[in-house]
């Protein structure tokens, strides 16, 4: 089981932020797999900071939940603890980031990954 934080940032028009690796087809929400001792909100600030080159506060994360899922790229279990902040962000890609788009959870087009489409998605637009 891969175990990951992750994030939604949101643009003024309520779109998520969505990223696609190198050499992957499948888009996901900003994060990552955490390091040795750190925890999920550590690691989800550290992962935005070097996968979008921005700063993120802590103090505008709320924690989403944590949900079992599949892996968009790999097709194994996935473990993710999802945030979400409420900061407003300028993001420029990095890191082992291809592309970056926003999305809208109601209708995010192809190629999401199945935590976005099954489970964190339909929670924010129950909100």
């Amino acid at each position: 089981m891969i175990e990951v934080s992750a994030v939604c940032l949101f643009d003024d028009d309520h779109r998520v932020l969505t990223v696609r690796k190198h050499g992957t087809r499948g888009w996901m929400l900003v994060g990552g797999k955490p390091k040795s001792g750190e925890t999920p909100l550590d690691c989800v600030v550290r992962e935005v900071g070097e996968e979008l080159g921005v700063d993120l506060d802590p103090g505008c994360l709320t924690q989403l939940g944590t949900f079992e899922s599949t892996a968009v790229n790999e097709g194994v279990p996935l473990l993710a603890h999802v945030f979400v902040s409420g900061q407003r962000i300028t993001p420029r890609v990095r890191a082992e980031i291809a592309e970056m788009r926003w999305v809208d959870p109601t209708d995010p087009g192809p190629g999401q990954a199945p935590l976005n489409t099954d489970l964190v998605f339909p929670l924010l637009t129950a909100q």
